[in-house]
């Protein structure tokens, strides 16, 4: 499908953007290719093709659940940049 120049700065106005004239020539012949290929796509006869709900055909394998343990203050303050006490130290936000 084959854009015109008006039709390109029709889009570039509903996106709100200032394109130059070389700009409007190049987005047309990119928008035409991608516009070419999405009905290239649209004549792929799928009426054989089952409707699925996932593209992957199994369940997500997740490992179960466990409770592991505590991490202890120590160890979750290691990194910290700053600490107050036993708790994570951070700028006041409110005066």
């Amino acid at each position: 499908m084959k854009l015109t120049e008006q039709q390109v700065l029709h889009v570039a106005k509903l996106a709100r953007l200032a394109l130059t004239p070389g700009e409007v020539t190049t987005y047309r012949q990119q928008l035409s290719a991608i516009l070419d290929a999405v009905d290239a796509l649209a004549q792929v006869d799928t009426s054989n093709v089952p409707p699925t709900s996932s593209v992957n055909p199994s369940a997500a394998h997740l490992r179960p659940d466990a409770v592991s343990g505590e991490v202890g203050t120590k160890a979750a303050l290691a990194n910290a940049p700053e600490v107050s006490g036993t708790s994570f130290a951070i700028p006041k936000v409110l005066e």
